[in-house]
């Protein structure tokens, strides 16, 4: 996907979060006030197809995010949608309007499933997969359904840095316009130390854990955002003296995304070796600064609120993913397991198993349905 000019402001707010729960241990049990609590809104458990819980997880985080919900239920995508690709944003539409619109608690998300297996034959096999990987899949196809292609600006304002400049877009989607960051690489060459910049776009930041048993989200990103120095095999070229040397290479956010997720990489392979890391991490619900990360020039929000949350049960081989979500309507924590659903108190947002971090810029408003004629 294509980086793309500063956002608009938009009225959406941004509170949503999603829910944890394992087949064999249930920290949120449902009792029977949850079950004769009235329906709202956007609280509604899917159907597993057969391992699907990690779609499942995904989903209600994405119909968390009230833009996105907004822009599938005012029927703007149809008039995006480009020719012979249309299956799977017209399947997600679909699911997003019965689990926002529907009378029913429960839903199946078959047609999705269904239209996106035909694209991606790996996730048809009913096998456990990684709900970050899904996250992106989904994300691209969207993109590349909705997106609207726009003339390239030839210039840039020169009262900015070169190294905080963004990449000039040429295509756009909501997917971009919400999810899509980039990241600036600064590259410097400790022979010479000419410097040179790489930008990258982003719609998802994996974040390493430096510790086996506690740290917080900032130690996480101070650990992604270091410089790192790249010696014997991982030399660059450097074209000014035109051999590979040793490089000391700093990242920075040259274009924050209003929705930002974070994938925590709890999975650690080492050659046949296979590990998970249960680091207890903790990450703030409201007012995480991300200021030391983003380039001056481009701090408009640099503050953000948790609004959805993945989990995950088990290991590399097996599993369990549920999620919890903030409600834009009732503006309550609620945990998806599967069909199961349950409100939660705030307290109970933050937990050891926490595996993708969804945080918003702004806040979330109720979506706008599409107008009767």
């Amino acid at each position: 996907m294509a980086s793309q000019q500063p956002f608009t402001a938009d009225d959406f707010g941004i509170y949503y979060v999603l829910t944890e729960c394992t087949d064999h241990y249930d920290p949120f049990p449902v009792n029977e006030a949850d079950e004769n609590q009235p329906h709202f809104q956007g609280v509604t458990g899917l159907q597993n197809l057969g391992n699907t819980c990690y779609m499942n997880a995904i989903l209600q985080c994405l119909c968390s995010i009230s833009p996105l919900v907004e822009y599938f239920l005012s029927g703007k995508y149809i008039t995006a949608l480009q020719k012979d690709c249309s299956e799977v944003a017209t399947a997600f539409a679909y699911v997003m309007t019965d689990m926002w619109l529907g009378d029913s608690d429960c839903v199946s998300p078959e047609i999705l499933w269904s239209a996106f297996g035909k694209l991606y034959p790996a996730f048809m096999k009913k096998m456990q997969q990684d709900a970050q990987e899904f996250l992106i899949y989904i994300l691209n196809e969207l993109h590349e359904t909705l997106k609207k292609y726009h003339r390239r600006r030839s210039y840039e304002k020169r009262s900015i840095p070169r190294f905080c400049r963004k990449m000039i877009a040429n295509e756009s989607s909501i997917i971009t316009r919400l999810f899509e960051g980039q990241l600036n690489y600064s590259i410097i060459c400790l022979k010479c130390e000419n410097c040179t910049y790489k930008n990258e776009v982003f719609t998802v930041l994996s974040l390493p854990i430096p510790s086996k048993y506690e740290c917080s989200l900032q130690d996480c990103l101070q650990c992604f955002f270091q410089q790192d120095t790249l010696t014997w095999n991982n030399q660059i070229y450097c074209s000014f003296c035109e051999t590979k040397q040793e490089t000391a290479v700093k990242a920075n956010i040259s274009k924050a995304p209003k929705i930002i997720v974070f994938h925590l990489k709890r999975f650690d392979i080492l050659g046949t070796m296979k590990r998970k890391l249960r680091t207890d991490i903790h990450y703030p619900l409201t007012n995480l600064d991300l200021t030391p990360y983003i380039c001056p020039v481009f701090r408009k929000h640099p503050k953000y609120n948790l609004c959805a949350v993945v989990n995950h049960f088990g290991d590399l081989d097996g599993g369990h993913y549920t999620a919890f979500c903030k409600n834009s309507v009732t503006h309550a924590w609620y945990n998806f397991d599967d069909t199961r659903v349950s409100e939660i108190p705030d307290t109970s947002v933050q937990t050891t198993t926490a595996y993708l971090l969804f945080y918003s810029c702004q806040p979330f408003s109720i979506p706008i349905q599409k107008r009767k004629s």
